[in-house]
């Protein structure tokens, strides 16, 4: 049996203001209507939302392919698929 594979949300990161202490959902599954967060979409499947705090107030580029190997983060990986 192989891993279940999340959607595609975007080959690209989502640049997002971010506010230093606060907590977010990074959607996992690809499917929320409101990327790159969580909107309860991945309810009943495989997938779970990766909860973070931000470190700094600014922009940060969260991962849109859902295949970052640095969640929530962009690490690239997109230019790959």
């Amino acid at each position: 049996m192989t891993d279940p594979v999340p959607n595609i949300a975007q080959k690209g990161p989502y640049a997002v203001e971010l506010e230093a202490g606060k907590e977010y959902y990074w959607c996992q599954c690809g499917n929320s209507k409101h990327q790159p967060f969580c909107d309860g979409s991945h309810k009943g499947g495989p997938f779970l939302p990766v909860r973070f705090i931000a470190a700094e107030t600014g922009t940060a580029y969260l991962c849109g392919c859902k295949r970052t190997g640095n969640k929530p983060y962009c690490d690239g990986t997109h230019k790959t698929l």
